[in-house]
């Protein structure tokens, strides 16, 4: 009875059995929390020290997410043909430097709005690195069989920051202020490098008859013939572009809703708490036979629930939307992440997480229309424009493309 009981937990746990990953996992988790902290804190910073506008936040917005697109696509390559763990070190370690100078540029009174978008451009340069070398060093520390498991804790592990990170951000800026919340933030990054020093994994660095433009070119045509590939990660790029303004605009709405920071704080933790319970029920059902239909209607249900936060003029209302939005949009990017993980070779595996990755930098770069639209009109009419703009997208896939709703976790191959 005990060996049964104690083979379940072990089940459930799946790929947080394996002590490289999960020490992996702790270290990703702190620089996650870190990423997390500053982008509250400098949002904040913009609009509530600096007297910065909506389009402000756009222009910051822009400034992290045009380079990180850029280096992404590159840095796929070099991904696939470097050593990750010594590429993580440098990319750590630049990241918490950043955070410290921001400290020290708001402790002494001389930051500026073009400090500020300066330092986020240049953490976009380094985070368009670190997106597919995560993406693709994560599963060198599992096997197959754990794939989904990963993906859904990785995924918990963002959760996890969006319920922690922002919260504890709130409270650092209204007991010590901005500098010292960006302080605490470039502690995760040390402790990301304190973590990477503990995991030995053999990399096999592939320098000879390196052809860089050569290597890139292969990974598009990797997924240009791999169409359910390519349709997830457009439809990912869509979801993150249009779908997640919201959080570059999130200031206003708090604003608009009568919070402080601390109440900005316990709406991103709002949508954290979801979107780690979305992980959970997400693992429930990997083996459904209508998996393409959940991950589409996921889409779906998320874009619905952004309408009905924007135009919400009570909390509480609010904060039920903004679970219910994340909740469904953690059902799709779980299952759709974990279809191109198991899909994709590991020799490529670098060149199509870092074209995938992208994804991530479309939401600041949403928040950029987002920013231009509120400042033209309001925060609720560009979130609104874009969340019906993405319901259209999926139900177009939906109905056009039956490969994709009828997709199975299962049909990949070893």
């Amino acid at each position: 009875m005990q060996s049964t009981f104690s083979s379940k937990i072990k089940d459930n746990l799946g790929a947080f059995n394996v002590p490289a990953f999960r020490r992996y996992w702790l270290g990703s988790f702190a620089s996650v929390g870190a990423i997390q902290i500053s982008v509250l804190v400098q949002g904040w910073l913009i609009i509530d020290e600096l007297g910065g506008s909506p389009l402000w936040l756009g222009y910051l917005g822009a400034a992290t997410s045009i380079p990180t697109i850029i280096v992404a696509i590159f840095g796929g390559v070099l991904a696939d043909k470097f050593n990750k763990r010594t590429l993580m070190f440098i990319i750590s370690s630049f990241m918490a430097l950043s955070l410290i100078l921001l400290a020290l540029l708001v402790s002494t009174g001389n930051i500026k709005l073009w400090h500020v978008l300066l330092i986020a451009a240049l953490q976009g340069l380094f985070g368009g690195l670190d997106g597919p070398l995560r993406s693709s060093f994560f599963p060198l520390l599992i096997s197959r069989n754990h794939m989904m498991s990963a993906v859904a804790l990785s995924s918990a592990m963002w959760q996890l920051g969006r319920i922690l990170a922002p919260a504890l951000g709130g409270w650092v800026i209204v007991s010590a202020g901005i500098g010292g919340a960006f302080l605490v933030a470039s502690l995760g990054w040390i402790l990301m490098i304190l973590f990477l020093i503990t995991i030995k994994v053999e990399i096999k660095s592939k320098q000879e008859n390196f052809r860089f433009f050569d290597q890139l070119v292969e990974g598009f045509k990797y997924i240009n013939k791999n169409n359910e590939i390519f349709m997830i990660i457009i439809m990912t790029y869509c979801t993150h572009f249009f779908g997640f303004q919201l959080l570059q605009l999130m200031p206003l709405f708090a604003k608009r809703l009568g919070q402080d920071a601390g109440g900005l704080g316990l709406m991103f933790s709002i949508m954290g708490v979801a979107s780690l319970i979305g992980t959970v029920v997400v693992q429930k059902i990997k083996r459904s036979n209508y998996i393409g239909y959940i991950l589409l209607s996921g889409s779906i249900f998320f874009s619905i629930s952004l309408v009905f936060f924007s135009f919400s003029t009570n909390l509480y209302y609010s904060l039920l939307f903004l679970f219910i939005g994340p909740f469904f949009n953690t059902l799709y990017f779980v299952t759709s992440m974990t279809i191109i993980q198991l899909r994709v070779s590991n020799e490529m595996r670098g060149r199509v997480m870092g074209i995938y990755t992208i994804t991530f930098s479309l939401i600041p770069l949403g928040g950029m229309m987002g920013g231009f639209v509120a400042e033209l009109y309001d925060e609720r009419l560009a979130v609104t424009i874009s969340a019906i703009i993405l319901a259209l997208i999926t139900l177009v896939i939906l109905l056009f493309k039956p490969n994709i709703r009828n997709i199975k976790i299962t049909e990949a191959k070893d």
